[in-house]
């Protein structure tokens, strides 16, 4: 079974969960609106341009899972899926990763999105398999810490050559989808690395290269 690998944001979705929750919880007055929002467009800009600090990004997005009752937030994360992401599920994407699954190959997302906001996502979508930014927990309740190596850019790659070896897989015949330049680590090395709705950055990359260029969007 060949490995189909699928970033997230504006991949699958047509938007980026991560920047979305952080507006939902200034909407819903979990963090103080008028900075977060303001701290969110920076960090997204960043990411954007290449030049994002993930460690000083993490500090901020994963200070209010520290801050609030898991249970609220969970509560919290129901409603934000069900509003926020199930409308912007692209029916391509779906098709897509149906025409994989009746292929028969293994299915994942790896994603810097952390794990809290994502694995609803996931099986939203029925990928069984998930690599996300991972938060720190102790006695039940999250620290506003990282556990491990964020899933991000050369990251990516660690924690899906962790998955690999833990499962005893490797990368014959596998593919990534992918709309970002700084997924250009994890797209090296894949047997067939697919840009989707590249940014302008990935898409230069991909048509130098001959990589395939597809668009999901309707």
């Amino acid at each position: 079974m060949a490995l189909s690998i699928f970033d997230l944001d504006n991949t699958l979705l047509n938007g980026d969960s991560d920047y979305l929750w952080g507006r939902f919880l200034a909407r819903e007055g979990i963090v103080d609106g008028a900075r977060y929002e303001r701290e969110n467009e920076r960090f997204y800009r960043d990411y954007q341009a290449g030049t994002l600090d993930i460690q000083e990004f993490l500090r901020f997005s994963l200070r209010p899972l520290r801050e609030h009752p898991r249970q609220r937030l969970e509560a919290l994360r129901e409603r934000f899926v069900t509003e926020q992401i199930e409308p912007i599920m692209l029916a391509a994407a779906r098709e897509l990763i149906a025409a994989h699954r009746a292929a028969g190959d293994t299915l994942m997302i790896v994603t810097a999105t952390n794990a809290f906001v994502t694995a609803p996502i996931a099986a939203r979508f029925g990928i069984p398999h998930l690599i996300a930014t991972q938060p720190a927990e102790s006695n039940g309740q999250y620290t506003g810490e990282v556990k491990g190596v964020p899933a991000f850019r050369e990251g990516k790659v660690i924690r899906l050559e962790q998955w690999l070896a833990e499962h005893g897989r490797d990368l014959t015949g596998s593919a990534f989808y992918s709309d970002s330049h700084n997924d250009l680590p994890l797209l090296e090395r894949v047997a067939r690395p697919v840009a989707v709705d590249p940014d302008p950055q990935l898409r230069a990359i991909a048509q130098s290269r001959g990589w395939s260029i597809l668009s999901l969007r309707d």
